[in-house]
């Protein structure tokens, strides 16, 4: 049996009535809406949860009843795991995939040349490329920048691992297939 308290393994994916993915939630708001009857259940997690006089399978994947007009920022924060998202925690000078842990943010020109802290001056570098390029252009320090960072428009939901082995499978129809 899944830990109930497990978001990505017990949370439900919630997409609009047609058929969007638009959000992920924990098992209680999953539980919430649909005893509101705001929601139809698409999918169930293996997993149960009981109250004094029944048990309910937990919902995986539900679908609004009514269409929501999704909310869309006209901007994206800049900030330092917005980067990491935007660049796929992929080095923008070796081009080497890497964990949180091992990324820092690089000025393209350095703060001290002029350059801005601003999207279109901030890559995802890692420790070994930032610490060779330090405080120069990266022709300067022999390195190339494999991609010219831009501002974002959008950016995935950090909830959806879309590429790692934690997205339930009762997910995987819904998401993998857009």
């Amino acid at each position: 049996m899944e830990d109930v308290f497990n978001r990505n393994l017990s949370g439900a994916l919630i997409l609009n009535s047609g058929y969007e993915p638009i959000k992920v939630v924990n098992w209680r708001k999953a539980m919430i809406l649909w005893f509101q009857d705001k929601v139809e259940v698409l999918e169930y997690h293996s997993t149960t949860v009981s109250s004094p006089s029944r048990t309910f399978a937990l919902p995986a994947v539900m679908r609004l009843k009514q269409y929501i007009r999704p909310y869309f920022s006209l901007t994206v924060r800049l900030s330092r795991q917005n980067i990491f998202l935007r660049d796929n925690h992929i080095c923008q000078y070796c081009q080497q995939k890497f964990s949180e842990k091992r990324l820092t943010i690089d000025h393209v020109t350095p703060l001290s040349k002029g350059g801005r802290h601003e999207w279109t001056n901030v890559v995802t570098a890692c420790s070994h490329c930032n610490n060779k390029k330090g405080d120069k252009l990266p022709e300067k320090a022999n390195l190339k920048l494999h991609s010219r960072p831009e501002k974002p428009r959008w950016l995935p939901n950090r909830d959806l691992d879309l590429e790692g082995n934690r997205l339930p499978h009762a997910w995987r129809p819904y998401l993998l297939a857009r």
